[in-house]
C-alpha cells in the first residue's frame, strides 16, 4: 500500500488515510499505515513514522514526520495542542444551535463484556470540541468538528453524549454499511525553526459521499 500524499516537503508528509485502516500494527497483526510506510522513504535515512493517531475507523489527514527532529517536532506541536485539526462528520439527528462547544471530561474505562471505551466522567481529562453545522438532511446533521483538546474518541464521544452519535459508530452508537462517517478533513501546522506553516486537506471518500449528499454538500 501506498497512501495518497496530501502534502510533502523535506521533513513532513501528510498523507490521506483509508477508513478501516489502523496508524499502527496492532497484536493481531493486521495491515496498517505502517506496512506502507517503507514505499514513502524517498531516500531518507529513515522512514517516516506518524507523529499522531487516527482513529481505524477514520479517514482523512495523517502527519508524519520525515526525519528524527521533524517527528520531535510534529510531536511537541501536537501535545501542545498548537496543530489545527478540522472533522467532518455526519451524525444521527443534529444538535439544534447552528453552533457551539461541547465541555465534557472523558474517562477510559474497561470491561471484560465490552473491552475499553471512554465514557463522560467530571473526574477526567479535560475535553472540549467546537462544533459548526454545514447542512442538514431528513434525520442527519453534517457537522465541521474542531477538537480543542486530542482525547482517544473524543469527536465520537462527545457526538454520542450530546444526543448525536456519528453515523455507523459501531461502539457508541449504531454500526452501518457504510461505515463510520468521520473524515480528518483538514490539517493546519504551525512553522517552527524558520519553517512555514503547512495546510492540508483531504478529499470526501466514498464511503460518505451519500451522506454528505444528503445533507446538502
Amino acid at each position: 500500500m501506498k497512501p495518497v500524499i496530501l502534502h510533502r516537503d523535506e521533513a513532513v508528509l501528510v498523507i490521506d488515510k483509508p477508513a478501516g485502516l489502523p496508524t499502527h500494527r496492532g497484536p493481531r497483526a493486521r495491515a496498517s499505515v505502517e506496512d506502507g510506510l517503507e514505499a514513502l522513504r524517498e531516500g531518507k535515512r529513515h522512514r517516516p513514522e506518524p507523529a499522531h493517531r487516527l482513529d481505524a475507523d477514520t479517514a482523512g489527514c495523517l502527519v508524519l514526520g520525515r526525519t528524527k527532529p521533524a517527528l520531535a517536532a510534529l510531536g511537541r506541536l501536537f501535545a501542545e495542542g498548537r496543530v489545527g485539526k478540522t472533522y467532518w462528520a455526519v451524525v444521527q439527528g443534529g444538535p439544534e444551535a447552528e453552533e457551539g462547544v461541547i465541555d465534557l471530561s472523558l474517562a477510559k474505562v474497561s470491561s471484560r463484556e465490552r473491552g475499553w471505551r471512554m465514557r463522560p466522567d467530571p473526574a477526567g481529562l479535560p475535553a472540549v470540541t467546537r462544533f459548526r453545522v454545514l447542512g442538514r438532511g431528513a434525520g442527519t446533521t453534517w457537522l465541521e468538528l474542531s477538537p480543542q483538546t486530542g482525547r482517544t474518541h473524543q469527536l465520537r464521544i462527545h457526538c454520542a453524549a450530546s444526543g448525536f452519535p456519528i453515523l455507523g459508530d459501531a461502539l457508541y452508537g449504531r454500526a452501518a454499511p457504510e461505515g463510520l462517517q468521520l473524515l480528518a478533513r483538514a490539517i493546519v501546522i504551525p512553522g517552527w525553526d524558520g519553517r512555514p506553516e503547512i495546510r492540508a486537506e483531504a478529499p470526501v471518500p466514498p464511503h460518505m459521499r451519500a451522506a454528505l449528499a444528503a445533507c446538502g454538500l
